[in-house]
């Protein structure tokens, strides 16, 4: 996010970038403490399918906010699609309080943050064939797999999508402030690569200009979430 995109001034001192990203998706989960009757629950719940052939879980889903769960036999519950840590965990209330109403005796227990995945545009367009060798510890790029290139930071942890556009999504926070440090360690380098073209004016004298490429959009966030969701589901079983 840039400024002129938010309703309030930019925390320099917090943000020197003057970006923001913004949370596009927070994954959380809860234990209810009790084993689930997942046919159950499918029956009588609205906004619930289980199909046990394909996904050992019930998913449900609700509107405000709007997200969707995934409930396991075990009690175990993984919550996706909220925009904020408060939101992820009043709809992890609203989840078990459904539960509990179901007649199961759910409790609300161990809510954690398991993942937060942010995004921004820094504006201009990045040599990724350039900035993949100059850190190639941290690099991965490989563009006929996979348009942008995976940059694996070590503190904080964090694991970014960086695009030849200059769109990023960043995952792998626990908290957000995680989201913001990995950022600002990230723009420095991201600015050393600004892609740069030489262009002729009319009459053939050579101008700089950045080169805003087509490239491919940021792919679905929830798309790009498979790895992150099996690693949860290692939690569930």
């Amino acid at each position: 996010m840039m400024i002129g995109e938010r309703s309030e001034p930019v925390d320099y001192a917090r943000h020197p970038s003057g970006i923001v990203p913004t949370i596009q998706n927070i994954v959380s989960t809860v234990n209810l403490e009790c084993k689930l009757d997942l046919q159950a629950i499918a029956l009588q719940a609205r906004n619930a399918e289980y199909n046990p052939k394909r996904f050992a879980a019930v998913i449900m889903r609700i509107r405000d906010p709007k997200t969707t769960a995934l409930i396991f036999s075990s009690g175990k519950m993984v919550i996706t699609g909220a925009k904020s840590e408060q939101s992820s965990k009043l709809a992890a209330r609203k989840y078990a309080r459904i539960i509990q109403k179901l007649g199961f005796p759910a409790k609300f227990k161990d809510f954690k943050i398991q993942n937060i995945v942010a995004s921004c545009d820094i504006n201009f367009p990045i040599k990724l064939e350039k900035l993949a060798p100059a850190h190639h510890a941290f690099s991965s790029y490989e563009p006929e797999l996979f348009p942008g290139l995976i940059y694996r930071m070590k503190q904080p942890k964090i694991v970014l999508l960086i695009f030849v556009s200059g769109k990023i999504v960043l995952t792998g926070a626990k908290v957000r402030d995680e989201t913001y440090t990995a950022f600002e360690n990230i723009y420095p380098v991201l600015t050393e690569f600004k892609k740069i073209q030489q262009c002729w004016d009319d009459k053939k004298h050579p101008i700089s200009r950045n080169v805003l490429d087509s490239a491919p959009e940021i792919p679905s966030l929830t798309a790009n979430m498979g790895g992150k969701l099996q690693k949860l589901l290692s939690y569930v079983h």
